[in-house]
């Protein structure tokens, strides 16, 4: 089994190009483990996210279990290449990845981890490449909508909106204080890991803030095709997520034939994160099962 300290996010940084539709883009991901079956983990639209930021503390159990491990910076973040988006979002972010695996030439089917923009991007790539996709774990996205219960926007989606068009370190702190359940876990090298990141590429945060004043809708509703989606599907939430509530949850479980629903109590909108532990068994046995 690989250890820890293997499993570096320089030892496992590539970038490459894609050629897929209109988009022509380098794309960075992070690439480790090998085995006959892939894990594909898209990340959430945070400013300053990544692949590595939202999920290295997931990825050493499946890397040991014999995975393959790909993460995938959306066009836009990270150190993938600056794009406005005046379309769906979920469905650009679907395209790179459908280009990504093609140049990666993985043909069978994935599995796909998807949080928030990364869930709502699974269900976009599942919906356009139903024979690419083995199972599908969503968590805190995965389609578009008003909630029944909760004003929209949300709490935390004007707080992250807010921080595109003014990213100070007091402004990330705001989100991110909403962001988790327990905020005793929020250090001041993450706050300032993060900042640093999204201060790296402000490019990227420009542009975040032209799509939405392009098309405030980045991510729509999808719920009346989610029936199309045949793969085996666990959806996750936090009970206090305030970002997007967890009745948005239920609706997936609605709409989606083989999908089972777990809630984590105390938990916020970064269930892989605050609840590491019971995430990665829980998800190690839904892929081997």
């Amino acid at each position: 089994m690989s250890t820890q300290t293997e499993l570096t996010e320089a030892g496992t940084s590539k970038f490459t190009r894609i050629k897929e539709g209109d988009l022509d883009l380098q794309i960075h991901y992070n690439d480790m483990g090998k085995g006959p079956q892939t894990v594909v983990m898209l990340h959430g639209s945070g400013p300053g996210a990544s692949g590595w930021a939202n999920f290295n503390r997931n990825l050493e159990p499946l890397v040991g279990e014999g995975y393959r491990v790909i993460l995938m910076d959306c066009p836009g973040w990270s150190k993938s290449d600056p794009i406005v988006s005046k379309g769906s979002r979920s469905e650009l972010n679907a395209k790179a990845l459908k280009g990504l695996l093609d140049v990666l030439d993985i043909q069978s089917p994935v599995h796909i981890i998807g949080n928030s923009m990364g869930g709502h991007s699974a269900v976009a790539f599942a919906l356009a490449n139903p024979s690419r996709v083995g199972k599908l774990v969503l968590m805190g996205g995965g389609t578009g909508g008003p909630s029944q219960f909760v004003p929209m926007p949300t709490e935390g989606i004007k707080l992250l909106n807010g921080l595109y068009r003014e990213p100070t370190i007091e402004n990330l702190k705001r989100m991110m204080n909403v962001f988790v359940f327990d905020t005793s876990n929020l250090t001041e090298d993450l706050f300032k890991t993060r900042l640093d990141n999204m201060l790296s590429r402000k490019e990227h945060l420009e542009n975040f803030a032209k799509s939405l004043d392009a098309n405030p809708k980045q991510f729509p509703d999808v719920g009346h095709r989610l029936s199309e989606i045949k793969a085996p599907t666990l959806v996750i939430w936090g009970r206090d997520d305030r970002f997007v509530p967890l009745d948005v949850g239920l609706r997936l479980v609605w709409g989606l034939p083989n999908a089972d629903l777990h809630v984590f109590s105390r938990c916020g909108h970064w269930a892989q994160w605050e609840h590491a532990d019971k995430f990665n068994r829980m998800v190690s046995d839904f892929f081997a099962n």
